[in-house]
């Protein structure tokens, strides 16, 4: 079976500057960027991923999720609206190899990048299927929502999961503390400390 890296989120509106902005955004966008960087230029023999593939918050109109007085939970500002700079991966990202971006939340709220599809209506968990990918191992925005989501949503999927917290970043200690132990739960490998500030 093959490993794939699930870049989840690391957009412009929620890194330092954005409407939804998580301290520390910025930079988890840049180690990420190293990682790619040595995954695109290294020996093809020794590459620890097989696939890099990426998730997007995309929204149109989703609903309650948008609020002009959010409560946090499960209302927000508005972030990553289709078609505007926000929505963008972040530049300290680039260069982007992704082989395959899927998007979520045109129309309702969605956390997980197992929501999404791909720009020809594929989901996730099908792409991963058709490239007989069994381990997947998950960085990006935020620890506590999306990545959370992703994670236990990968698991739930049978497959192997590990989060690389290093390469996250957590909105708060409360919730990032309760997403690592919904993690945990759901049989998802944790590796490393993520940023909190």
């Amino acid at each position: 079976m093959k490993r794939a890296l699930i870049v989840v989120d690391v957009q412009n509106d929620f890194c330092e500057g954005g409407s939804l902005a998580v301290s520390g955004g910025a930079d988890v966008a840049y180690s990420i960027a190293e990682v790619l960087k040595a995954w695109t230029e290294g020996d093809p023999w020794e590459r620890r991923y097989d696939y890099v593939v990426a998730t997007r918050d995309h929204h149109i109109e989703p609903g309650e999720h948008f609020s002009e007085d959010p409560d946090y939970i499960d209302s927000w500002p508005r972030h990553c609206v289709a078609g505007t700079d926000g929505m963008a991966f972040h530049p300290n990202l680039d260069p982007q190899p992704f082989d395959a971006v899927f998007d979520k939340g045109h129309y309702e709220a969605a956390y997980s990048g197992f929501e999404g599809t791909s720009h020809d209506g594929v989901t996730l968990a099908d792409w991963l299927r058709a490239h007989e990918v069994g381990t997947v191992e998950i960085a990006g925005l935020t620890t506590d929502h999306c990545v959370r989501a992703t994670a236990v949503d990968a698991a739930g999927a049978g497959l192997e999961t590990t989060v690389l917290l290093h390469l996250t970043a957590g909105v708060a200690p409360g919730t990032t503390a309760a997403a690592l132990d919904a993690m945990r739960a759901a049989g998802v490998r944790l590796e490393g400390e993520p940023i909190l500030r």
